[in-house]
């Protein structure tokens, strides 16, 4: 794979924006990721769609390089960490936990954590409820347009499409920033893409070769 990044000061905080679908929170030494859906193929493939397993282990190899490259102490997950409950994608992150046990993993629920999510903490992991403080930031799943916070989030699995020569475009996953907020793409693949209300967003759209601002 091809990391490619952009960097830029938000709230006096380095954050480092990559390809990879993940944010890098320079002072904090942490990747900070949304909507990884683990078990959505499992999930499938129960409800009979055959969806490979491979996307799970994708996302995972993906994860897997950001947390060496950067050589991370610390990932937040800002909410949907699952699908559904607890099947056999299960252990494919079972595996994957237990070849990273240094790494402390803080999820703060997103709505397909609500009632799901209390077996994570067998593997180390913290659930928060509501909201993660960490200043500057609000860590929290649902955007939250908010005055008198910087709020981090996920849960809308961004995009934007970019006008291509000849009435042509394309679909491309995008992190949203605002004067108060941060929306990040969705960490799985395995996801739409919502192309709808950017406009009082600059967007940061991503290609697995490139990485650029719009």
């Amino acid at each position: 794979m091809t990391l490619q990044t952009l960097e830029k000061t938000v709230q006096n905080q380095q954050l480092i924006f990559t390809n990879l679908r993940a944010l890098f929170w320079v002072e904090n030494n942490a990747v900070i990721i949304s909507d990884l859906h683990l078990g959505k193929s499992a999930y499938f493939r129960k409800n009979g769609i055959p969806v490979p397993s491979d996307i799970l282990v994708d996302d995972l190899e993906r994860l897997d390089f950001l947390v060496q490259n950067f050589e991370v102490k610390k990932l937040i997950v800002v909410g949907d960490f699952l699908h559904s409950g607890k099947n056999t994608d299960f252990k494919i992150f079972e595996h994957w936990r237990n070849l990273h046990q240094n790494l402390e993993i803080t999820l703060v629920k997103g709505n397909h954590d609500i009632r799901r999510a209390d077996f994570l903490q067998d593997l180390e992991i913290t659930i928060i409820e509501n909201a993660l403080y960490a200043a500057p930031f609000t860590f929290i799943h649902v955007p939250e347009n908010a005055e008198n916070q910087f709020s981090v989030s996920g849960h809308l699995h961004p995009g934007v499409t970019v006008q291509l020569e000849r009435r042509k475009s394309v679909r491309l996953p995008c992190f949203r920033v605002s004067e108060n907020q941060l929306i990040l793409p969705a960490f799985s693949k395995f996801t739409g893409l919502d192309t709808t209300s950017c406009q009082e967003f600059d967007c940061i759209a991503f290609t697995e070769d490139l990485i650029f601002e719009m």
